[in-house]
């Protein structure tokens, strides 16, 4: 099947490990306001002592409720990077595409090329749910795999404004108490993408955290198409 060349844009996160999570809003200009901002991360066990993982994105801060659901951009290729022999380079993705209210996955499987530069892996179909609106829609594969796309409340609080001024060196106060902060993102949505995958479709985790369990080593990239 025809696979399609991206290149790199210039979102970017990682994070280390099945029960953290990292978080990074609207600090790329060049990304701001598009579905190739990434927002979060989250990967996580659904339950303990579960043979499954949870892999959740979310993209796009800060977006109006207001707005039209659905707003995935069709020129940028979500890719889900895990390293399973500790150097820091994917040994296996799972990506995600929009198309015609549709996203689609591909993986897990190894990259045709690692670095700056991918392609949709067309022949490695994962499967394929509903771009959901008001109404949350998950769609479960033959293999156990569920998936979902589609805007969800931003769930991280952070008094946004204040941390400018802070960094700015106009609020010599610092930061505020927990009952004066203002929540930025109360009440905003962002592009989410989430996926529950059995752990034996993606490899033996090689790495351990500071609590001792087993994890998988996995950071986010956007690709934009060339």
């Amino acid at each position: 099947m025809k696979k399609t060349k991206i290149y790199l844009g210039l979102a970017f996160m990682a994070i280390t490990g099945i029960v953290l999570v990292a978080a990074d809003h609207i600090d790329a200009p060049s990304t701001a306001g598009t579905t190739a901002d990434i927002a979060d991360f989250y990967a996580f066990e659904p339950s303990e002592g579960s043979d499954n993982t949870v892999l959740i994105v979310d993209l796009q801060s800060n977006v109006d409720p207001s707005l039209a659901y659905g707003s995935f951009d069709e020129d940028v290729l979500l890719e889900i990077n895990i390293d399973l022999d500790g150097d820091l380079v994917e040994d296996t993705v799972i990506q995600a595409i929009p198309r015609d209210g549709m996203m689609y996955f591909f993986g897990p499987v190894a990259p045709s090329q690692t670095g700056l530069t991918s392609e949709v892996l067309t022949d490695s179909p994962l499967g394929s749910v509903e771009i959901s609106d008001s109404d949350a829609i998950v769609e479960t594969t033959a293999d156990g795999v569920k998936l979902f796309a589609g805007p969800r409340q931003d769930a991280f609080y952070f008094d946004f404004n204040q941390f400018n001024q802070v960094i700015g060196g106009t609020a010599p106060e610092g930061f505020k108490d927990v009952d004066e902060a203002v929540d930025t993102f109360d009440g905003s949505n962002t592009m989410a993408i989430a996926i529950e995958i059995p752990n034996t479709m993606l490899g033996t985790p090689t790495a351990t955290n500071a609590l001792g369990l087993e994890v998988y080593k996995a950071w986010v990239t956007t690709n934009k198409k060339q």
